[in-house]
Parts: C-alpha cells; structure tokens; sequence
C-alpha cells in the first residue's frame, strides 16, 4: 500500500483520540451532559433591580439597564425608555439623559432627535440578572492589568 495512506490513517486516528481526550476537559454550557441527552433549563434568574449604575469594563461598552424592562415597549412608533430618559423628561424623573452620541446620524451630523440607528434601546443596553455565571470568567479590565504591570516593576 501507499505511503501517503498510511499516513492520513495515522493522522486521523491521532486526531480522533485526541478529540475524545479533549472533549473531556473543555467548559461548555452543557454542564458535562452527554448531547444525546436534554438538561434541565436553569432557573429563570431575577433583575437586578437596584437603580445603581455598574462600573464599565472597556471605554465604549453601552450602560447596562439597573431596572426591569419586562413590559416596556420598544417599536418603531413608540419607546418606553424615552419617556424617562429623553431630554426633555430627565428633569422629573431624575434618570440619566440618552448619550449625546444617540444624536448623531452616521456621517457625525448632530440631530435634533434620537438617530433611528440608536433607537432601539434595546440592541445594546441590557438589564443585568442575579445569576451565578455559566461559566468562568477571566475578563481582566484594561486599569486593572496597567496597575499589576507597574506595580510588578517596583
């Protein structure tokens, strides 16, 4: 026989038992159940509702909601959020106003109004759960590796 068929069978059985031994050791959503068989979902978790604005991880990450939003309506002829968060409303209801970003069309052009491409509210801006997270997470924040880089050169 070939050389070459030798070599593909060699490569794809190593390929094969290497697979199975990662597939063991690798996170996924799943929680170690086999793909034959159907989890339990995981509880619905609550809102963090606390009216508290988180801290940001990166510079241009959107706010997130620190209320419910269950029932808000968010279409193309009518957008809850605004009647609390709109320029004209913040005065009474002491929310913060919609950026001024939210004002500009894509060419930079300030609008009078919220430019349609930011008016769904909902596209980036999410409320938050008080869930335990699925799966581990080591995001570190851009301030918190500058302060372990200058601290480690002392």
């Amino acid at each position: 026989m070939n050389i070459k068929f030798f070599i593909s069978l060699f490569l794809c059985g190593a390929l094969l038992v290497g697979g199975i031994a990662l597939a063991d050791g690798v996170a996924n959503l799943r929680g170690g159940k086999d793909i034959g068989t159907e989890p339990d979902a995981p509880a619905v978790g609550k809102i963090e509702d606390k009216d508290l604005k988180r801290v940001r991880n990166y510079p241009e990450q959107p706010p997130t909601i620190p209320h419910d939003i269950r029932d808000y309506e968010v279409t193309k002829n009518a957008n809850k959020c605004l009647s609390c968060h709109s320029r004209s409303r913040t005065g009474e209801s002491q929310a913060p106003m919609v950026s001024v970003t939210h004002f500009m069309d894509r060419d930079y052009q300030v609008l009078a109004t919220i430019s349609p491409r930011r008016y769904f509210c909902n596209q980036c801006h999410v409320p938050q759960m008080d869930v335990k997270p699925l799966i581990e997470n080591t995001f570190v924040d851009v301030d918190e590796l500058l302060e372990q880089e200058t601290s480690g050169n002392d």
